[in-house]
């Protein structure tokens, strides 16, 4: 397979996309396709001490930066790193897109050069969380930050297809994010999609709360791209801010130090399990390509971990499985329509 590298997105590109490509090349066995400045990535081949022609590479003249507005400038900058980068899954000539650049950005391009699946109405980020036990994807962490009732059910067919292909559930749970358990609680939008998600034939247990999405209750958490971003940023640093202060105290005198190396092997486990680095990218689900977004302060680990979950969607056939998940939905649905009148 083929997976093209955004090496104009990162906070500190392309360094990190350059150590993630050749680092990837060497544990897939399998060419990484670099899209960025010809001008910009050259040299910087060199200082890392790399072979320019270690990798293929393919121009792309403009960058979008993370402060530059999405949709007018994926338009202004037409040659940027992204529209290029997708261009070739258009083609056929690359399985997969990974970028830690604009998330905006991302998904603009996305729709003008990918365009959406059939029928899907807005596609949507999802992140995997950690919680106990294993994961829960959330959807939408960013994409849609005004969604409709609609939006969000199609958010919960896309997630709980993603669970079954990624996570390898064969049927997720599939909860909706608010601020009480009871079927009656949350705003307008939260009242208006648990009716829906009732009648749609997935594994829905209701609305969860915090403590049941970290109590590892569900496997998909549904919720629009405003909430799911506040939540997705609030959970990263509540885990820095646990780990630093953790590593402090254990730090703090002989005894603590003692008994920090003898619980060494827990303190791992549990900084992999919150390690953002080790998820690498969300897929957007619903544009009809595989396009993956990262943080804008990934590392060449975090770069390797994200091309690692591409290649996964690549393998399991997602979006194959999602073109015929979405038109089934859509039949389903019209079906309950009928039924209803």
């Amino acid at each position: 397979m083929r997976i093209v590298l955004d090496a104009m997105g990162s906070d500190k590109y392309p360094d990190p996309e350059i150590e993630a490509a050749i680092k990837s090349k060497e544990t897939f066995g399998e060419e990484i396709v670099l899209v960025g400045n010809l001008d910009i990535l050259k040299p910087r081949f060199e200082a890392l001490g790399q072979s320019f022609n270690s990798l293929q590479i393919i121009h792309a003249p403009e960058v979008l930066e993370m402060g530059d507005k999405a949709a007018t400038t994926a338009r202004r900058k037409a040659q940027n790193s992204m529209a290029i980068g997708m261009e070739l899954v258009k083609k056929g000539e690359a399985d997969a897109f990974v970028t830690a650049g604009n998330t905006g950005g991302a998904m603009a391009n996305a729709l003008f050069t990918l365009g959406r699946i059939r029928g899907v109405k807005r596609p949507a980020l999802a992140g995997i969380f950690p919680v106990k036990n294993g994961h829960c994807i959330v959807t939408d962490i960013g994409a849609n930050a005004e969604c409709k009732p609609d939006y969000l059910l199609q958010f919960a067919v896309m997630g709980s297809l993603y669970a079954q292909k990624v996570l390898g559930i064969a049927r997720p749970r599939v909860g909706l994010i608010s601020n009480g358990e009871e079927p009656g609680k949350g705003n307008d939008l939260v009242k208006s999609t648990y009716p829906l998600l009732e009648k749609s034939g997935l594994n829905f247990i209701g609305n969860i709360e915090g403590k049941e999405l970290f109590g590892g209750q569900a496997d998909v958490a549904v919720t629009d791209g405003f909430t799911g971003n506040v939540l997705l940023k609030s959970s990263e640093a509540v885990a820095k801010l646990l780990t630093d202060i953790l590593k402090q105290e254990l730090k703090s005198n002989f005894f603590t130090t003692i008994g920090a190396a003898l619980a060494m092997p827990a303190f791992n486990k549990l900084k992999v399990m919150l390690d953002p680095s080790e998820t690498g990218a969300a897929p957007l689900l619903g544009i009809d390509g595989l396009v993956f977004v990262g943080h804008g302060r990934s590392d060449a680990k975090a770069l390797l971990s994200a091309i690692r979950v591409a290649r996964q969607a690549v393998q399991s056939n997602l979006l194959n499985a999602m073109r015929a998940s979405i038109q089934d939905h859509i039949a389903q649905m019209a079906i309950l329509s009928d039924v209803s009148n």
